[in-house]
Protein backbone atom coordinates (compact mmCIF):
# COMPACT_ATOMS: atom_id res chain seq x y z
CA UNK A 1 0.00 0.00 0.00
CA UNK A 2 1.20 3.49 -0.84
CA UNK A 3 4.08 2.18 -2.97
CA UNK A 4 4.32 2.66 -6.70
CA UNK A 5 5.39 -0.05 -9.09
CA UNK A 6 7.77 2.39 -10.77
CA UNK A 7 10.75 3.50 -8.77
CA UNK A 8 9.30 2.28 -5.43
CA UNK A 9 8.15 5.78 -4.60
CA UNK A 10 6.02 6.27 -1.51
CA UNK A 11 2.94 8.12 -2.82
CA UNK A 12 2.30 9.68 0.59
CA UNK A 13 5.71 11.31 0.32
CA UNK A 14 5.09 12.22 -3.33
CA UNK A 15 1.86 14.04 -2.53
CA UNK A 16 3.59 15.76 0.40
CA UNK A 17 6.31 17.05 -1.97
CA UNK A 18 4.24 17.93 -5.03
CA UNK A 19 0.71 18.42 -3.72
CA UNK A 20 -2.18 18.50 -6.15
CA UNK A 21 -2.88 20.88 -8.99
CA UNK A 22 -6.48 22.08 -9.40
CA UNK A 23 -7.59 20.64 -6.08
CA UNK A 24 -10.91 22.47 -6.46
CA UNK A 25 -11.84 20.19 -9.37
CA UNK A 26 -11.30 17.07 -7.28
CA UNK A 27 -13.33 18.50 -4.39
CA UNK A 28 -16.15 19.44 -6.79
CA UNK A 29 -16.24 15.91 -8.27
CA UNK A 30 -16.26 14.29 -4.82
CA UNK A 31 -19.04 16.56 -3.56
CA UNK A 32 -21.17 15.80 -6.62
CA UNK A 33 -20.48 12.06 -6.24
CA UNK A 34 -21.53 12.11 -2.59
CA UNK A 35 -24.66 14.11 -3.42
CA UNK A 36 -25.75 11.58 -6.05
CA UNK A 37 -24.89 8.72 -3.66
CA UNK A 38 -27.16 10.19 -0.97
CA UNK A 39 -29.93 10.64 -3.53
CA UNK A 40 -29.53 6.99 -4.59
CA UNK A 41 -29.87 5.79 -1.00
CA UNK A 42 -32.93 7.98 -0.49
CA UNK A 43 -34.48 6.46 -3.63
CA UNK A 44 -34.04 2.99 -2.12
CA UNK A 45 -35.40 3.97 1.29
CA UNK A 46 -38.41 5.86 -0.03
CA UNK A 47 -39.01 4.02 -3.28
CA UNK A 48 -42.75 3.61 -2.66
CA UNK A 49 -43.15 7.34 -2.01
CA UNK A 50 -41.23 8.08 -5.19
CA UNK A 51 -43.52 5.70 -7.10
CA UNK A 52 -46.58 7.47 -5.69
CA UNK A 53 -45.13 10.78 -6.86
CA UNK A 54 -44.66 9.43 -10.38
CA UNK A 55 -48.17 7.92 -10.35
CA UNK A 56 -49.59 11.40 -9.82
CA UNK A 57 -47.50 12.65 -12.75
CA UNK A 58 -48.61 9.77 -15.03
CA UNK A 59 -52.26 9.91 -13.88
CA UNK A 60 -52.37 6.62 -12.00
CA UNK A 61 -50.42 4.44 -14.43
CA UNK A 62 -48.73 2.30 -11.76
CA UNK A 63 -46.51 0.24 -14.07
CA UNK A 64 -45.24 3.28 -15.91
CA UNK A 65 -44.66 5.12 -12.64
CA UNK A 66 -42.59 2.29 -11.13
CA UNK A 67 -40.59 2.00 -14.36
CA UNK A 68 -39.90 5.76 -14.39
CA UNK A 69 -38.92 5.71 -10.71
CA UNK A 70 -36.58 2.75 -11.27
CA UNK A 71 -34.92 4.36 -14.29
CA UNK A 72 -34.43 7.63 -12.38
CA UNK A 73 -32.91 5.81 -9.41
CA UNK A 74 -30.60 3.77 -11.66
CA UNK A 75 -29.38 6.87 -13.51
CA UNK A 76 -28.72 8.58 -10.17
CA UNK A 77 -26.68 5.61 -8.90
CA UNK A 78 -24.72 5.34 -12.16
CA UNK A 79 -24.01 9.07 -12.04
CA UNK A 80 -22.55 8.66 -8.55
CA UNK A 81 -20.30 5.81 -9.74
CA UNK A 82 -19.13 7.80 -12.77
CA UNK A 83 -18.33 10.83 -10.62
CA UNK A 84 -16.38 8.71 -8.12
CA UNK A 85 -14.46 7.16 -11.03
CA UNK A 86 -13.71 10.61 -12.47
CA UNK A 87 -12.46 11.82 -9.07
CA UNK A 88 -10.26 8.73 -8.68
CA UNK A 89 -8.80 9.18 -12.18
CA UNK A 90 -8.13 12.86 -11.53
CA UNK A 91 -6.43 12.02 -8.22
CA UNK A 92 -4.33 9.28 -9.86
CA UNK A 93 -3.40 11.46 -12.85
CA UNK A 94 -2.18 14.36 -10.74
CA UNK A 95 0.86 12.59 -9.23
CA UNK A 96 1.20 8.78 -9.74
CA UNK A 97 0.43 8.84 -13.47
CA UNK A 98 2.37 12.10 -13.91
CA UNK A 99 5.39 10.49 -12.26
CA UNK A 100 5.05 7.35 -14.41
CA UNK A 101 4.78 9.39 -17.61
CA UNK A 102 7.78 11.47 -16.55
CA UNK A 103 9.84 8.26 -16.35
CA UNK A 104 8.69 7.30 -19.84
CA UNK A 105 9.60 10.73 -21.18
CA UNK A 106 13.06 10.46 -19.62
CA UNK A 107 13.55 6.97 -21.08
CA UNK A 108 12.75 8.32 -24.58
CA UNK A 109 16.10 10.17 -24.50
CA UNK A 110 18.79 7.53 -24.92
CA UNK A 111 21.92 9.39 -23.78
CA UNK A 112 21.60 11.85 -20.90
CA UNK A 113 25.33 11.86 -20.13
CA UNK A 114 26.01 14.19 -23.08
CA UNK A 115 23.11 16.56 -22.31
CA UNK A 116 24.35 19.94 -21.14
CA UNK A 117 21.10 21.90 -21.21
CA UNK A 118 17.52 20.66 -21.07
CA UNK A 119 14.25 22.59 -20.96
CA UNK A 120 11.01 21.57 -19.26
CA UNK A 121 8.35 23.67 -20.95
CA UNK A 122 5.64 24.44 -18.42
CA UNK A 123 7.12 22.46 -15.48
CA UNK A 124 3.55 21.69 -14.41
CA UNK A 125 2.76 19.61 -11.34
CA UNK A 126 5.33 21.57 -9.31
CA UNK A 127 8.19 19.99 -11.20
CA UNK A 128 7.57 16.24 -11.37
CA UNK A 129 8.98 16.00 -14.90
CA UNK A 130 11.64 18.63 -14.21
CA UNK A 131 12.92 16.68 -11.21
CA UNK A 132 12.79 13.39 -13.13
CA UNK A 133 15.10 14.92 -15.74
CA UNK A 134 17.39 16.33 -13.05
CA UNK A 135 17.47 12.95 -11.26
CA UNK A 136 18.48 11.23 -14.51
CA UNK A 137 21.25 13.78 -15.08
CA UNK A 138 22.51 13.19 -11.57
CA UNK A 139 22.39 9.42 -12.06
CA UNK A 140 24.34 9.69 -15.34
CA UNK A 141 26.96 11.95 -13.76
CA UNK A 142 26.11 14.77 -16.15
CA UNK A 143 27.35 18.29 -15.47
CA UNK A 144 24.31 19.70 -17.25
CA UNK A 145 21.31 21.61 -15.97
CA UNK A 146 17.60 21.55 -16.64
CA UNK A 147 15.65 24.80 -16.93
CA UNK A 148 11.99 24.89 -15.97
CA UNK A 149 9.90 27.57 -17.63
CA UNK A 150 6.51 28.62 -16.27
CA UNK A 151 4.29 31.69 -16.54
CA UNK A 152 3.87 32.01 -12.77
CA UNK A 153 6.55 33.09 -10.31
CA UNK A 154 4.62 31.32 -7.55
CA UNK A 155 4.84 28.03 -9.46
CA UNK A 156 8.57 28.41 -10.10
CA UNK A 157 9.21 28.97 -6.38
CA UNK A 158 7.24 25.79 -5.53
CA UNK A 159 9.21 23.92 -8.19
CA UNK A 160 12.56 24.97 -6.74
CA UNK A 161 11.47 23.89 -3.25
CA UNK A 162 10.43 20.48 -4.61
CA UNK A 163 13.79 20.10 -6.39
CA UNK A 164 15.66 20.72 -3.13
CA UNK A 165 13.47 18.17 -1.35
CA UNK A 166 14.28 15.63 -4.08
CA UNK A 167 18.02 16.33 -3.70
CA UNK A 168 18.52 17.73 -7.22
CA UNK A 169 18.42 21.46 -6.50
CA UNK A 170 21.88 22.01 -7.98
CA UNK A 171 20.69 20.66 -11.36
CA UNK A 172 17.58 22.83 -11.59
CA UNK A 173 16.89 26.43 -12.41
CA UNK A 174 13.57 28.11 -13.18
CA UNK A 175 12.50 31.06 -15.29
CA UNK A 176 9.27 32.88 -15.91
CA UNK A 177 8.23 33.20 -19.51
CA UNK A 178 5.65 32.74 -22.22
CA UNK A 179 5.79 29.49 -24.21
CA UNK A 180 4.85 31.44 -27.34
CA UNK A 181 7.89 33.70 -26.97
CA UNK A 182 10.58 31.69 -25.24
CA UNK A 183 13.31 33.84 -23.65
CA UNK A 184 16.12 31.74 -25.13
CA UNK A 185 18.22 31.99 -28.31
CA UNK A 186 17.95 29.65 -31.27
CA UNK A 187 19.56 26.20 -31.04
CA UNK A 188 20.09 26.44 -27.28
CA UNK A 189 18.90 23.17 -25.67
CA UNK A 190 20.00 19.58 -26.23
CA UNK A 191 16.65 18.25 -24.98
CA UNK A 192 13.22 19.84 -24.61
CA UNK A 193 10.43 18.08 -22.69
CA UNK A 194 6.93 19.04 -21.64
CA UNK A 195 4.17 17.38 -19.62
CA UNK A 196 0.46 18.24 -19.91
CA UNK A 197 1.17 21.88 -20.61
CA UNK A 198 0.96 22.82 -24.29
CA UNK A 199 -2.83 22.31 -24.39
CA UNK A 200 -3.17 25.20 -21.91
CA UNK A 201 -1.48 27.68 -24.26
CA UNK A 202 -4.01 30.08 -25.74
CA UNK A 203 -6.85 28.95 -23.49
CA UNK A 204 -7.82 32.58 -23.00
CA UNK A 205 -9.32 32.26 -26.49
CA UNK A 206 -11.29 29.12 -25.59
CA UNK A 207 -10.14 25.51 -25.86
CA UNK A 208 -11.56 24.73 -29.30
CA UNK A 209 -11.16 27.99 -31.18
CA UNK A 210 -8.93 28.60 -34.19
CA UNK A 211 -7.12 31.30 -32.22
CA UNK A 212 -6.23 28.84 -29.43
CA UNK A 213 -5.01 26.26 -31.96
CA UNK A 214 -2.81 28.90 -33.60
CA UNK A 215 -1.29 29.79 -30.21
CA UNK A 216 -0.52 26.14 -29.50
CA UNK A 217 1.20 25.84 -32.86
CA UNK A 218 3.30 28.90 -32.00
CA UNK A 219 4.38 27.15 -28.80
CA UNK A 220 5.36 24.01 -30.73
CA UNK A 221 7.36 26.11 -33.21
CA UNK A 222 9.13 27.89 -30.34
CA UNK A 223 9.94 24.55 -28.75
CA UNK A 224 11.61 23.48 -32.01
CA UNK A 225 13.39 26.82 -32.45
CA UNK A 226 15.30 26.57 -29.16
CA UNK A 227 16.43 22.98 -29.77
CA UNK A 228 19.92 22.36 -31.07
CA UNK A 229 20.28 20.53 -34.40
CA UNK A 230 20.23 16.85 -33.50
CA UNK A 231 18.37 17.65 -30.27
CA UNK A 232 15.47 15.57 -28.95
CA UNK A 233 11.99 16.74 -27.99
CA UNK A 234 9.45 14.73 -25.98
CA UNK A 235 5.96 16.11 -25.28
CA UNK A 236 3.18 14.46 -23.28
CA UNK A 237 -0.12 16.25 -23.65
CA UNK A 238 -3.89 15.96 -23.71
CA UNK A 239 -6.27 15.99 -26.68
CA UNK A 240 -4.28 17.98 -29.24
CA UNK A 241 -1.29 15.72 -29.97
CA UNK A 242 -2.43 15.05 -33.59
CA UNK A 243 -2.15 18.81 -34.20
CA UNK A 244 1.39 18.79 -32.85
CA UNK A 245 2.36 15.88 -35.10
CA UNK A 246 1.14 17.77 -38.18
CA UNK A 247 3.05 20.88 -37.09
CA UNK A 248 6.21 18.84 -36.48
CA UNK A 249 5.89 17.38 -39.97
CA UNK A 250 5.60 20.91 -41.39
CA UNK A 251 8.76 21.85 -39.49
CA UNK A 252 10.59 18.83 -41.01
CA UNK A 253 11.29 17.09 -37.71
CA UNK A 254 12.72 13.59 -37.91
CA UNK A 255 11.93 10.31 -36.15
CA UNK A 256 8.48 11.48 -35.03
CA UNK A 257 6.97 8.82 -32.75
CA UNK A 258 3.55 8.76 -31.09
CA UNK A 259 2.74 6.52 -28.13
CA UNK A 260 -0.48 4.64 -27.58
CA UNK A 261 -3.39 6.39 -25.88
CA UNK A 262 -3.24 6.91 -22.11
CA UNK A 263 -6.26 8.24 -20.21
CA UNK A 264 -5.26 11.19 -18.04
CA UNK A 265 -7.63 13.58 -16.29
CA UNK A 266 -10.49 11.68 -18.00
CA UNK A 267 -9.34 12.53 -21.52
CA UNK A 268 -7.03 11.04 -24.15
CA UNK A 269 -3.29 11.73 -23.91
CA UNK A 270 -0.23 10.69 -25.90
CA UNK A 271 3.55 11.12 -25.84
CA UNK A 272 5.12 12.42 -29.03
CA UNK A 273 8.90 12.33 -29.45
CA UNK A 274 10.99 13.73 -32.30
CA UNK A 275 14.47 14.83 -33.31
CA UNK A 276 15.56 18.08 -34.89
CA UNK A 277 17.53 17.42 -38.08
CA UNK A 278 21.25 18.11 -38.02
CA UNK A 279 20.80 19.79 -41.38
CA UNK A 280 17.87 21.08 -43.40
CA UNK A 281 15.81 18.31 -45.00
CA UNK A 282 13.12 18.29 -47.67
CA UNK A 283 9.93 16.29 -47.76
CA UNK A 284 7.44 15.23 -45.06
CA UNK A 285 8.58 13.48 -41.89
CA UNK A 286 7.54 9.90 -41.22
CA UNK A 287 5.30 9.34 -38.21
CA UNK A 288 5.49 6.04 -36.34
CA UNK A 289 3.49 4.55 -33.51
CA UNK A 290 6.08 3.63 -30.90
CA UNK A 291 4.56 1.41 -28.23
CA UNK A 292 7.88 1.33 -26.35
CA UNK A 293 7.10 4.80 -25.01
CA UNK A 294 4.25 3.25 -23.07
Amino acid sequence: MGKSTNGNRDWTQMYAIYGMEQRQTLIFLLCQAMLFSVLSVLYLLYFDLVCNFFERIFSGAGGTARFAAGITGSVTALSALCLFFAAANFFYSSVPLHFDMAQRIVSAVHDWSSVKLALDLGCCGRGILLNAVATQMKKEGSSGRVVGLDRSKRTTMSTLRAAKMEGVGEYVTCREGDARRLPFPDNYFDVVVSGVFVHTVGREYGARTAEAAAERMRAVAELVRVMKPGGVGVVWDLLHVPEYVLRLQELKMEDVRVSERVTAFMVSSHIVSFRKPSQHVHGPAEVRLDWRLC
